[in-house]
């Protein structure tokens, strides 16, 4: 559906370079930016100083068929994709992400030209988000494209956040809005559809540029990190919300041990969203609570620390944590009590 722009260029088959070929081939233009990498590509293995810091590290496999369909999903966007998902879960735990490591299956109908265009998307983000490419590997695949990233970071160990942090009475905040990324798909993948039934046809995205681009080239809250760090906010417990908003509260009140109250007509949703939802005849509510891919951190404060984050443009109070005997809900409009449940995201797909 996605123009390719190296379809009448000639193509160069993976095979003329040999593995270590095409690893040097794929990082030449990389540049260490991290104090603490000592040793990037090009050895045995990369070395790490990171002094007295508390080292996390977080991996994440995506698979073409399950994860990705390369019918609207361009490689460029997918490398940066690839990378962000990892970084993520490093800022969720409230931490400093400094390197990566990618590693490759790919099978042999991907040319050199479209690898590039993969790695052009990684160095995109790692220029970005200040991080250094440091190693990996590649290898042959007969299912398609299959990739592996590795991100490690960094923090003070009385900075780190865990899951289990939260404590009755802790109000529950939420960064930027919810369900954008899921909407995006369903608009991506109903014009997959047109397109294959008439391969004539040009996609109309214009009126969904916000939702789509949460699907193929979502942000992960580096800049929320250092937001709390600046309003002198400790979250007690923190998650990235990569499954739904309902999956990842069930999470942090299961580790934690508490229940939770959580407001349906607190949840940030973009006016887009909304409109898309009312268009495909389906609930916003529901799609913000199980779409996931948002990578919006949520977590969770100290009632003390309210003061600080009020009004903040960033970031919603979407409500509190409760007793564990009395169990995780949502609060409807209606103020009806319903039950949290982790339909989740693949389960959605299906539905």
């Amino acid at each position: 559906m996605l123009e390719d722009k190296n379809k009448n260029q000639a193509k160069t088959p993976l095979s003329s370079l040999g593995e270590f070929g095409l690893i040097n081939h794929l990082t030449q233009y990389f540049t260490l930016v991290q104090p603490s990498t000592v040793k990037g590509v090009g050895d045995d293995a990369a070395v790490l100083n990171y002094e007295d810091k508390q080292v996390v590290v977080s991996t994440d496999f995506l698979i073409e068929g399950v994860h990705f369909d390369l019918a609207y999903v361009p490689l460029k966007h997918l490398g940066y994709k690839a990378v962000v998902v990892n970084l993520s879960d490093i800022y969720a735990m409230n931490a400093e992400a400094r390197q990566i490591t990618v590693s490759l299956a790919v099978s042999n109908r991907f040319p050199l030209e479209a690898i590039e265009e993969l790695y052009a998307g990684i160095q995109l983000a790692c220029d970005y988000y200040k991080v250094d490419l440091i190693g990996g590997d590649t290898t042959s695949s007969t299912k398609g494209l299959l990739i592996s990233v590795t991100a490690i970071g960094a923090a003070d160990k009385k900075d780190l956040v865990y899951r289990n942090g939260a404590k009755k009475n802790d109000l529950i905040v939420v960064s930027g809005d919810i369900g954008a990324a899921y909407m995006g798909l369903q608009v991506l993948e109903r014009e997959k559809q047109v397109f294959q039934a008439n391969p004539q046809a040009q996609p109309e995205l214009d009126q969904y540029t916000y939702l789509v681009q949460r699907q193929l080239k979502p942000e992960a809250r580096k800049d929320i990190v250092s937001l709390l760090k600046e309003l002198k906010v400790q979250p007690t417990s923190m998650i990235d919300i990569s499954d739904g908003l309902s999956s990842e509260l069930i999470h942090l009140c299961t580790q934690s041990k508490v229940g939770c109250n959580v407001y349906e007509n607190k949840i940030p949703l973009d006016p887009q969203m909304i409109s898309t939802c009312e268009e495909f005849n389906v609930d916003s509510t529901t799609l913000a609570l199980s779409g996931g891919e948002d990578y919006e951190l949520l977590f969770t404060i100290d009632t003390g620390d309210y003061l600080k984050i009020k009004g903040n443009p960033h970031l919603t109070v979407i409500g509190h944590m409760t007793e564990e005997n009395e169990g995780m809900h949502l609060v409807t409009r209606g103020n009806q009590k319903v039950a949290l449940t982790a339909q989740g995201w693949n389960a959605l797909l299906k539905s």
